[in-house]
């Protein structure tokens, strides 16, 4: 497969998506479009967080009136003016009347919500919220810890406890993670594993999605202009495949390993500070893993594509018959994102050694928790298998489907193709 011919097939690979302008404006512009994405989403939450909410509070007890009044009155967004408060004392069976009265304040929004705060409250801590918008979660957060207080020092007002004791039952618990290793090093795991999680992955599903569509391209541009004709009279489709594939696969290593110059400077110099608990525990190991594994997904997956590629004659059918190869690549990178939650589940230790989903869930599972050594080798021995498959079960459909022009070709026929010889 690889000899003179496939390599001149991988230096025009080379040749013409290295020094493209493509490759170099994706090669800056993803890191500062990954840098834009939490600016926006930190914008966004600033902006929501920021909105002036005018509420109603309504109850039928003087006392809890007073409390909450007095809580309400010392938090930060009170004082700023971001919210503005009333409060009405009503009666619980005359509630529903007072709502109705407040009904078109409130669709016309001169009202953000009215919050009900009966004196059964104590009992239940169940708060009633009435709005045009029930799900306003940044309110929620402005006002949660103001109620909780005042009820907690009405609860405990009777039972003789001083102010040290009611402060301690309104602080909630906080758990702080330790990650133990075979080292006898044990430290606190803060927030920075869980960026990297979604910095690996994210790069991960970008780049294998990218490179496949390109190649996707590629294959069908020479396809239809007829070029792939010229190529084959001086190789096979074997050796332009592998030559295709090959080149591409060094190429965005190679752009890979551009973005991944930070965080190895950070993991392994001084150059670069972050506060301890957005520090990523990672190694240069495991960028080399990454770099390793990383290589076989864009080997397996742009096999795929280039597949795909080969079928059909136009950019639109093709994009219609890539949803299985993007169902492989999507559910892995939505499997990987909600590891946060429990890396050692039983959905993440299968899915990691899988076929296809290793490729992308094994590299986020070891952000987060260490990895028996036995599970990265049988992660690695599949994916290889996976490899070996793929590029078997491609070459016979991308020797016959390059050549296919005319009538689009139904999967039956396609898979038809794997039963012919070469």
């Amino acid at each position: 497969m690889f000899n003179r011919r496939t390599l001149a097939i991988i230096k025009r690979e080379l040749k013409s998506k290295l020094f493209s302008r493509t490759f170099i404006f994706m090669t800056v512009l993803v890191p500062l479009f990954m840098v834009g994405i939490f600016a926006i989403q930190y914008f966004i939450m600033s902006l929501s967080e920021e909105q002036k909410s005018k509420i109603v509070v309504v109850t039928d007890s003087e006392e809890i009136k007073s409390k909450l009044e007095n809580e309400l009155s010392k938090s930060n967004d009170f004082k700023t003016g971001l919210l503005s408060v009333n409060y009405e004392l009503v009666e619980n069976d005359k509630f529903s009347s007072r709502l109705n009265e407040l009904k078109p304040e409130l669709l016309s929004e001169k009202i953000t919500g009215v919050i009900f705060v009966p004196a059964k409250l104590l009992q239940s801590k169940e708060v009633e919220y009435y709005s045009p918008n029930p799900n306003n979660s940044a309110l929620f957060n402005k006002i949660k810890p103001s109620i909780n207080n005042a009820l907690i020092d009405i609860y405990f007002s009777s039972r003789k406890l001083t102010n040290d004791e009611i402060n301690f039952a309104r602080n909630n618990v906080d758990i702080k993670g330790f990650r133990v290793t075979k080292d006898e090093k044990v430290e606190e795991e803060g927030i920075g594993n869980k960026i990297a999680l979604f910095l690996f992955s994210f790069l991960l599903y970008m780049a294998i999605i990218f490179s496949g569509s390109m190649t996707l391209n590629s294959v069908v541009e020479e396809k239809s202009n007829k070029i792939v004709e010229v190529l084959l009279s001086s190789a096979s489709s074997t050796e332009l495949m592998a030559g295709k594939i090959v080149g591409t696969v060094i190429v965005e290593v190679f752009q890979m390993i551009i973005w991944l110059i930070p965080i190895f400077l950070l993991i392994t110099t001084s150059w670069f500070f972050l506060p301890a608990e957005f520090m990523p525990q990672t190694s240069v190991g495991y960028l080399l893993y990454f770099i390793f594994n990383y290589s076989i997904a864009l080997i397996t997956f742009i096999a795929l594509y280039a597949t795909v590629g080969a079928i059909f004659d136009n950019p639109q059918d093709a994009q219609s018959g890539m949803w299985p190869v993007l169902m492989l690549i999507m559910i892995p990178f939505f499997i990987a994102i909600g590891l946060e939650s429990n890396p050692q589940s039983t959905l993440a230790q299968i899915s990691s050694v899988f076929p296809f989903a290793s490729l992308i869930v094994m590299p986020a599972r070891m952000i987060l928790v260490d990895v028996p050594l036995w599970q990265i080798l049988l992660s690695i021995v599949v994916n290889i298998l996976v490899v070996i498959g793929v590029f078997k079960l491609a070459g016979k459909i991308y020797r016959i489907g390059i050549l296919l022009t005319g009538k689009k070709p139904k999967w039956s026929e396609v898979f038809q193709w794997l039963k012919m010889s070469a």
